[in-house]
């Protein structure tokens, strides 16, 4: 069944400066209302190979119509590619870890039904605002998503590349948990939809994308090529593309040059011709005026005067929040930090060697300026939880992210990190070289834990004791567990624990990982995989 289209669309993509291959593909059906975005994953011709596959299997299976549920009927469509995609790299094994992601929007009447997988976007342009309506399965993503990482912060971290969903590395079902989002919404008339590929979106952010959209002057396909070519102007480092649809309303701000004769058409008024005011009865009223505003004068500057000068009763108002620079040269210099810290208070961690043991104080958040770079040794001399670096106990608010924890024969290292009665954040660690465990959870303990990488402890790389139920995502978990005296899993669990494992990277640990789900975070084509995912 064909709908009428009201709406201007337009499809562009490019290779971008620094790829020999496009492995972007872009597909749209006007008529049916079907717009897609494709990103291959999987280096050389294989990326491309899996897009190919995408697009003509989901144009092959979508069929909008009245008497089908359409929701459904996505993801039967995007399942179909993935398994045809899955199949085909199993078949030539110069295709092996092909896969890719991809953002589907069908619109039907005014309404838009969205499948989406991986870090391509949908974006909605409505009175001058971008929103990402899409998620971002990556651990980077998450960290954004969440308000944990700024935008600019996100584009420049190292781990963007991840993802841990795609479309083609195993075999699915329509229905598999953590595989397809689907959402569904109105099409505003008076608003426009950008779906794109992270070569856009790493490269430009939104305020960027904003102005650009901002600019339409009813020129759709000028609008996605000046996208382009702005996303190759940052720098072009991945294959860039972008679907723009234009609700059948909508418009930029006017361009600069009328701002001029539309503001003189604002202030041009008709002259009144009807009588005014006698003169007498003008100079009552300007007298009456001019008290009135003298009174209030006075009345403000005693009440400033009195706000000026507040009793020393007057209960003292709460410290700001600040940011606190730890001294890079001093191996003291977190512990010293933290001892200064009060709740609220961020502390910033340059690149830079420190001795623990760290306790973390409540509601008090410790960042390394760059993820990796600001290394934690546990400290030999130390009676207070010797061979441990890092502590929560007793803390329900606070975080510590971007920090490296190692040890070695001269700081040996029992924990990583110890989080005891607590529900801290835990994100982007490092830790290595522990002899007991990465991370130890004890007690009570609700954490979360994202995007860490734990790997070559002797033994697991998390252990999960007690009552704990933290959250595990986006972790990679890898060579650990192996002590001599015996082999580890990865990830150990108590019984008595109940921990949420989901998305994590759990591979060529001691022994296999007791409980739990999740797939390895692949890289783009951009940087190719270290190894392929581990059954779990």
């Amino acid at each position: 069944m064909k709908t009428v289209v009201t709406w201007r669309t337009a499809a562009a993509s490019d290779a971008g400066l620094h790829r020999q291959v496009n492995e972007d593909r872009v597909f749209i059906e006007e008529e049916l209302g079907i717009f897609l975005v494709a990103d291959g994953l999987g280096g050389h011709a294989a990326g491309e190979h899996a897009a190919d596959i995408a697009v003509r299997e989901i144009a092959a299976q979508l069929k909008p119509r009245p008497d089908i549920d359409l929701e459904r009927n996505i993801r039967l469509a995007i399942t179909a590619a993935n398994n045809r995609i899955y199949n085909a790299a199993q078949a030539n094994p110069d295709w092996k870890g092909m896969a890719c992601v991809l953002t589907l929007a069908v619109i039907y009447e005014d309404q838009v039904t969205v499948g989406h997988v991986g870090d391509s976007r949908l974006y909605l342009f409505k009175d001058h605002l971008l929103r990402k309506l899409t998620l971002d399965h990556s651990p980077v993503g998450e960290l954004e998503d969440s308000g944990q990482l700024t935008e600019e912060q996100a584009m420049r971290h190292p781990r963007r590349n991840e993802v841990f969903r795609d479309v083609g590395s195993t075999l699915r079902q329509p229905d598999d948990a953590a595989f397809i989002d689907i959402y569904a919404f109105t099409f505003p008339h008076d608003a426009a939809l950008l779906l794109c590929s992270d070569g856009l979106s790493d490269v430009l952010t939104s305020a960027a994308i904003a102005r650009i959209l901002d600019q339409f002057d009813g020129d759709a396909r000028r609008t996605t090529q000046l996208l382009i070519e702005a996303a190759n102007h940052a720098g072009g480092k991945d294959n860039i593309s972008a679907i723009l649809i234009a609700g059948p309303e909508f418009a930029g701000r006017l361009p600069q040059s009328a701002a001029p004769a539309r503001a003189r058409h604002e202030i041009t008024r008709i002259r009144d011709t009807r009588r005014g005011w006698p003169a007498w009865l003008k100079g009552l009223f300007w007298l009456a005026l001019g008290f009135i505003l003298g009174a209030s004068a006075a009345l403000a500057v005693a009440w400033w005067q009195r706000a000026l000068f507040v009793p020393k009763s007057s209960p003292p108002h709460a410290a700001a929040p600040r940011h606190i620079t730890v001294d890079a040269t001093d191996s003291l210099g977190i512990i010293k930090a933290l001892a200064i810290a009060a709740a609220g208070d961020t502390i910033e961690v340059p690149k830079g060697q420190y001795l623990g043991p760290l306790r973390i104080k409540e509601d008090v958040n410790l960042e390394g300026v760059a993820p990796g770079e600001a290394v934690v040794r546990s400290d030999p001399n130390s009676t207070s939880y010797p061979g441990v670096a890092i502590i929560a106990d007793g803390i329900q608010r606070g975080r510590v992210r971007g920090l490296a924890v190692s040890g070695d024969d001269t700081h040996p290292l029992r924990v990583g990190m110890f989080i005891q009665n607590s529900s801290v954040e835990a994100d982007e660690l490092d830790i290595s070289g522990a002899i007991e465990a990465g991370i130890l959870i004890a007690g009570d303990s609700r954490p979360r834990l994202l995007a860490n990488f734990l790997h070559n402890n002797s033994g697991p790389g998390a252990l999960i004791t007690d009552q704990s139920r933290p959250s595990l995502s986006g972790n990679t978990v890898t060579g650990n567990g192996t002590s001599p005296d015996a082999s580890r899993p990865g990830i150990e669990i108590s019984p008595t624990a109940q921990p949420v494992l989901t998305n994590n990277t759990v591979s060529d640990n001691g022994s296999d990982l007791k409980h739990g789900q999740g797939f390895k975070p692949r890289g783009k084509s951009r940087a190719p995989n270290t190894a392929e995912p581990a059954p779990q």
